[in-house]
């Protein structure tokens, strides 16, 4: 009830009732949480971390190996930040949408930790309408059709028991409950997912936003902490904030973005840097490209020559690029062995801002 309450005052907006909805957010998480966020806090002033998607369970021309990872092929170490992604566990899956078995997910998170580096998950969740994937917008209704009172409410309620049940189940060996961060609803100011910019109203998505923190607390989630990350689309602060769900549930703040032209893609980074920048200043935030890369990597240079000079000038926890996918061949943002930037990658693994997972302890 505490938990609902505080949720309900963070919608009213003042800043005392805000304060009250952090107090009790800070009550329900571990203290290895707490040092994670704390930590978070204090890495821009030694660096930033990179971070791999699925960075050790499948590679180029592998899948699987144990302690394999296409980034520590290259420079010796493992990304300070691996993410994974939830899609399909709704539906009661052995595996996710990309054939990742949960399980392997699971060790590969407590191996992460066992490191001193940081897991996120994203949740690429299905249409909980039409039963589609998560890209099916043919339905603008799907998110109001799961809030309280929808026809689909219960359906998703149970969805969100099993995230949190794969929460709880983020373990050491000694009983120790993992720290993650959890990154749903991403990409909002786009269209191309069904709780997307044109398929909700701000307050229906802020209202799905709450209906999951408080369901996941209620539930006894105390490992989690959640990051808030549209694209490029918002053009000032204004726009960024237009569906943020609040100080309350939101820890690390961030975008994704990707490069096409890298004139646009520089263009694009930096006005969202200086956005999230000044957001996160004035909020008490953890700024984070969230979602970045290169598909293919063809700039031999693109490392120390586009990603590190636009990054370095702006206070970050962490870069992240997408997956090295073993089933489509052209589609990879990290370098392998013999690949045109690995090199670079290596220079940029070097740089003393570049952070690693040797290079970070998160937990203490």
């Amino acid at each position: 009830m505490m938990i609902l309450a505080a949720s309900l005052l963070t919608a009213c907006g003042s800043s005392r009732k805000e304060q009250s909805v952090n107090e009790v957010t800070a009550a329900a998480r571990t203290q290895e949480t707490e040092n994670l966020l704390a930590n978070l806090k204090k890495i821009p002033s030694g660096g930033i971390m990179f971070g791999h998607h699925d960075d050790t369970v499948y590679g180029i021309g592998w899948e699987g190996e144990e302690g394999r990872s296409d980034v520590k092929s290259v420079c010796g170490d493992y990304p300070a930040v691996i993410s994974f992604d939830l899609g399909e566990l709704e539906l009661g899956n052995a595996a996710n949408l990309d054939k990742v078995p949960f399980d392997k997910i699971r060790k590969e998170i407590i191996n992460q930790y066992q490191r001193g580096g940081m897991v996120s998950l994203s949740w690429h969740a299905r249409n909980p309408k039409t039963g589609g994937d998560a890209w099916d917008v043919s339905d603008t209704t799907v998110v109001k059709s799961i809030l309280p009172g929808g026809e689909n409410h219960r359906k998703f309620a149970g969805w969100l028991g099993g995230v949190a049940d794969f929460l709880h189940s983020l373990k050491t060996a000694d009983g120790v409950k993992i720290p993650v961060l959890f990154r749903p609803w991403h990409e909002h100011s786009g269209s191309w997912f069904w709780w997307g910019e044109k398929l909700c109203t701000p307050e229906e998505y802020k209202a799905l936003w709450h209906m999951t923190v408080d369901s996941l607390q209620a539930k006894g989630v105390d490992n989690v902490l959640y990051a808030y990350s549209p694209g490029t689309e918002p053009k000032d602060t204004t726009e960024y904030l237009k569906k943020y769900p609040g100080d309350g549930l939101i820890d690390v703040i961030g975008f994704d973005t990707y490069q096409f032209d890298r004139n646009h893609y520089l263009a694009g980074m930096d006005r969202a840097l200086s956005i999230i920048d000044s957001i996160g200043k004035a909020h008490d935030k953890v700024i984070a490209v969230t979602e970045t890369g290169y598909e293919g990597i063809p700039d031999a240079k693109w490392w120390t020559g586009t990603l590190l000079p636009v990054l370095e000038k702006y206070p970050l926890a962490y870069v992240l690029v997408w997956r090295n996918a073993r089933e489509k061949v052209t589609h990879y943002y990290a370098p392998y062995p013999g690949q045109a930037s690995a090199g670079d990658f290596v220079e940029f693994y070097n740089n003393p801002k570049a952070l690693f997972a040797a290079d970070v302890n998160l937990y203490q």
